[in-house]
């Protein structure tokens, strides 16, 4: 085993088409050799693009790699909609598409930046009545999802053709693209779904950093654990004390830490830049452990 995967790191993935998150954990547990490798930010089977994934004690990281912003790069057909909201999905509905639809496209973007709140697909894992909402949906049964908070960052108008359009949007997590295809089309007058969807960026990493699963030097891609969490989220500075306390899951207090600059999780590095554990600020000034490493 590679000294990267003993202590743990993070690959960036370019998901291919046609298989699940999980199905790409499996793969890399065969070629890597070991059981410890979870995934942050699930990407739809029929998505691409940006999948990060950790191996390691960086799966401890799982829940922070990923909160930020995402960059998705999507095309939508009109005139036609499925019950996945997507190509992988059956067909539902058809529609006419407003000849001036391609007119009328940047008015309903704006309005699509301005979004606050957003009604997940109902084929999605979002737990409702105790179930999937997905396996509610395969069990035909009629739902509703309830709305849900999402900020919208940019979209960017990429092209229109006869009735499909392509656009790139940075959102924040929890924001749905299939659903952004369903609103934006019913803004038009009709009924869509996406028939690509690429994902180009998840927070600091990128496409462009990301390898295939074919790749023969995975070990070599994997980023170290200090690298990825200080990209990932703010860092803090420990005392030799502070690495002490924080080690065995004591409070910090103040003067042993320093670069806190807000109440969010840090990743808090001892004097030799090890990483420690993940911790956050307090109203009362003391800083805690949230995660050890």
């Amino acid at each position: 085993m590679s000294p990267r995967l003993r202590v743990g790191g993070v690959l960036i993935v370019d998901k291919p088409s046609g298989m699940t998150s999980h199905d790409v954990v499996q793969r890399l547990r065969k070629r890597l050799k070991t059981r410890a490798i979870g995934h942050a930010g699930t990407l739809d089977p029929m998505a691409t693009g940006v999948l990060v994934v950790a191996i390691g004690t960086a799966t401890k990281l799982v829940p922070y790699l990923t909160l930020a912003d995402k960059t998705y790069e999507v095309t939508v057909k009109l005139g036609v909609t499925t019950d996945s909201l997507d190509a992988d999905g059956a067909v539902t509905e058809h529609a006419a598409v407003p000849a001036d639809f391609a007119a009328r496209l940047p008015e309903a973007i704006a309005r699509e930046v301005e979004r606050l709140e957003q009604v997940p697909p109902n084929v999605s894992a979002i737990h409702h009545e105790g179930m999937r909402a997905h396996e509610l949906a395969r069990q035909g049964r009629e739902f509703q999802l309830a709305a849900r908070p999402v900020q919208v960052r940019s979209i960017e108008l990429l092209g229109a053709g006869e009735s499909e359009f392509s656009a790139r949007l940075t959102v924040e997590k929890g924001y749905y693209v299939r659903a952004f295809a369903r609103d934006l089309a019913a803004r038009l007058d009709t009924v869509g779904h996406v028939t690509s969807l690429r994902r180009t960026r998840s927070h600091p990493f990128t496409v462009e950093e990301a390898c295939s699963l074919e790749a023969p030097d995975l070990d070599a891609r994997i980023l170290p654990l200090e690298t990825a969490a200080a990209r990932a989220m703010p860092a803090a500075q420990l005392t030799e004390q502070g690495a002490r306390d924080a080690a065995c899951g004591r409070a910090v207090a103040k003067e042993n830490i320093a670069g806190v600059l807000s109440d969010a999780v840090h990743a808090w590095f001892d004097p030799t830049g090890k990483l420690v554990a993940l911790g956050e600020r307090r109203a009362d000034e003391r800083h805690f452990v949230v995660r050890g490493i």
